[in-house]
């Protein structure tokens, strides 16, 4: 697709086996009449495909196309490299008479031509052609007036896509997707469970789930940007990884009461979910135009929004429950319950991590600055949390057990008034 002028012109390749209801006109041994094919050609391309497309210029959805071609082509043609060459084969001359040609085997070349006010508006495309198979996949290219390939892959319908979208407009598909992500996620929502049982508190869970947000904020991001392994065995890996982090936290609720620290494990199991979150969101970053960091934190805002309600709703339901239940009870339940599934999700996850060899390749230069950079930016993070939401209990600020961190008195402390030590008295402690 490429908008020239006041014209935006769509090129269209597809199978002729998938469109069924058209009569295409034969020769001998059923060989497809190239001398009359044309008008089947061209009421296949009207009714099966621009009549199941729609064209949007801003807010404006366009009239009907025209269609300037159409024509017969052959399986191993590879015009459609290009634009160009892709509008020359449609436009110039059609097959010779006498090629021997199936209809089965042909495909259909189509060139249309929609009415637009400004080659640099801002164009949309719902194209609903799922129903030309069981499975569809569209391969899309739209070419700016600036000369920049836009490329998606659209499978059945996939809704209206903005092709070259605005910062807000990329922003706002990619606040929605990461809400849908994480309420849909069952291993997220799992671990955000293990880390609101014991606590159950609004003022404990901010350190916790921000340090979590964090940490999977870093990996998502390097992943975008190509720094996380490409090898087939990783995804699998990750997935194990996250059923042992469920399972690691379900296990400390279980033989722990103490857990000052949790915002550490929140942070380092943190970037191993950020993992998880890129392969979901790896096909989606197509919508991102090229406001690729912006959509990425407006991937992690829908997926923080999907967490404070998913804490919204837990924690007051956990504290309602643990009125008629024993906290210690409750917790050893739940968690042990938690610990049960992440097992059986990491050992079915580790049998499919078997099936992939693990390669690994030596690391050039550039692997090498790029995982640099990486660790840097997890350490800084890693620091700012620690800075924000550990240093104080380190320090001596009272804490859960009133006195400094682990319930020990803290250093330095006067206390003007007597007391009794041993069976002394004295005014100094």
């Amino acid at each position: 697709m490429k908008p020239e002028g006041e014209r935006l012109q769509l090129l269209i390749r597809v199978p002729l086996k998938s469109i069924l209801d058209i009569e295409y006109p034969r020769r001998e041994r059923d060989y497809v009449d190239i001398a009359r094919v044309g008008p089947a050609l061209r009421e296949a391309a009207t009714r099966w495909i621009a009549s199941e497309i729609r064209m949007y210029e801003g807010a404006t959805l366009l009239g009907a196309p025209r269609l300037a071609a159409a024509r017969l082509s052959i399986e191993s043609d590879r015009s459609f490299g290009t634009y160009d060459e892709a509008v020359a084969h449609v436009t110039g001359p059609s097959l010779p008479n006498e090629t021997t040609l199936y209809w089965e085997q042909g495909l259909l070349d189509a060139l249309f031509e929609y009415s637009i006010t400004s080659a640099r508006s801002e164009f949309s495309i719902h194209a609903a052609l799922d129903r030309l198979g069981l499975r569809v996949a569209t391969a899309l290219q739209f070419i700016t007036p600036d000369g920049a390939v836009r490329v998606y892959r659209l499978p059945g319908d996939s809704g209206l896509v903005r092709l070259d979208p605005r910062w807000h407009q990329a922003a706002g598909r990619f606040v929605h997707l990461g809400f849908v992500h994480i309420l849909g996620g069952l291993d997220h929502l799992l671990f955000l469970l293990c880390l609101v049982i014991p606590l159950r508190r609004f003022a404990a869970l901010v350190p916790v789930v921000t340090s979590f947000t964090v940490a999977h904020s870093i990996t998502l991001v390097a992943s975008a940007y190509d720094l996380a392994p490409g090898a087939l065995w990783f995804p699998p890996l990750v997935e194990v990884l996250i059923a042992l982090s469920i399972l690691y936290m379900a296990i400390e609720n279980i033989v722990s009461t103490r857990f000052e620290r949790r915002w550490l494990m929140a942070f380092g199991f943190g970037l191993v979910h950020g993992f998880g979150f890129s392969f979901a969101l790896r096909e989606a970053l197509q919508f991102a135009g090229s406001h690729l960091l912006a959509s990425l934190l407006a991937f992690n805002v829908g997926v923080e929004l999907g967490q404070l309600l998913v804490l919204a709703i837990a924690v007051p339901v956990l504290v309602l429950a643990f009125r008629r239940v024993p906290e210690r009870t409750g917790t050893l339940i739940l968690s042990a319950l938690v610990a049960h599934t992440a097992w059986h999700w990491m050992t079915e996850r580790f049998g499919v991590l078997t099936e992939f060899p693990l390669v690994l390749a030596a690391p050039g230069p550039a692997d090498l600055a790029a995982l640099l950079r990486l660790g840097m930016v997890v350490l800084a993070a890693a620091a700012l949390v620690w800075l924000v939401f550990g240093r104080g209990r380190s320090l001596g600020v009272p804490g859960r057990h009133g006195a400094g961190d682990g319930g020990r008195p803290a250093l330095g402390v006067r206390d003007t008034g007597p007391s009794r030590i041993q069976g002394r008295r004295t005014g100094e402690v």
